[in-house]
């Protein structure tokens, strides 16, 4: 066995076996989205995604993961990482570095890792993966396995992740798409029927008066919108006022592009 599964960071243990490696293939298959009318993400809406500019979007998974955050950087035209024009390269230094500011900056977050794997689809798109403070075996190469592996975290906390990163990249110019959600909340029932208690009148002394029945006193708040008006840019960022945007990519299409 190779000597990365004696790693700490090694997510599995026991009986492993190497696979065989299989003879190449003449012709490689084509990638997703190598017809571009074909390419999910050209199609995607703006909607689909935490936030947008003229040049870019960022998007999340549909779900929670086992990370604090996970995030996909995709250019707004269908390019690849070496079709990028001069000025799109330059741009994308600049919106890496600000994507892992604006995840490192997460309660709870300890490293940023950017991947990129070429062979899933053909539109560009950078992986960002948010490793938990403290998780020491997670580091490394092999945190994409362990985000497949760990418990989801709380869709609650999840969501507010992707709204802070949203705002943070939307403080550079673009529009985020994505809120925290509205808390729902309901009052303990027992502080309910107290309360009722109080107010009712006393039947002391009179026990042919009945009580009135107590009015449910919970409430649930309704759940907050996914899109918020544009922010303005402070004129540092590379892109003009964004587009309109994106939507948030399936597990099962992200797995198959991640492990591609």
């Amino acid at each position: 066995m190779p000597a990365f599964t004696y790693w700490p960071t090694f997510p599995f243990e026991g009986d492993l076996r190497v696979k065989r490696l299989l003879d190449p293939v003449p012709v490689e298959p084509p990638r997703h989205g190598d017809n571009p009318a074909e390419c999910r993400a050209c199609g995607a809406p703006d909607e689909a995604y935490i936030w947008v500019s003229d040049r870019w979007r960022v998007r999340s998974l549909d779900r929670p993961t086992g990370l604090p955050a996970v995030l996909i950087l995709e250019s707004r035209s269908h390019l690849d990482l070496g079709d990028l024009p001069n000025m799109l390269a330059a741009e994308l230094g600049v919106m890496t570095v600000r994507i892992e500011r604006a995840i490192r900056s997460l309660d709870g977050v300890a490293r940023v890792h950017v991947n990129r794997w070429g062979d899933g689809a053909a539109h560009l798109h950078l992986w960002f993966l948010a490793r938990p403070y403290g998780r020491l075996q997670l580091q490394g190469t092999f945190l994409a396995l362990w985000d497949d592996i760990l418990p989801p975290i709380p869709e609650e906390q999840w969501r507010e992740n992707l709204a802070l990163v949203a705002a943070w990249l939307a403080e550079f110019g673009g529009r985020p798409l994505a809120e925290p959600p509205r808390i729902n909340w309901t009052a303990p029932a027992k502080l309910s029927e107290e309360a009722h208690a109080k107010d009712e009148p006393s039947t002391f002394g009179d026990p042919g008066t009945p009580a009135e029945a107590p009015e449910p006193a919970s409430k649930t708040g309704e759940p907050a919108a996914a899109v918020r008006e544009p922010a303005e840019g402070n004129g540092e960022a590379p892109d003009a006022e964004p587009a309109q945007l994106s939507t948030t990519q399936p597990a099962a299409e992200a797995d198959h592009e991640r492990g591609a």
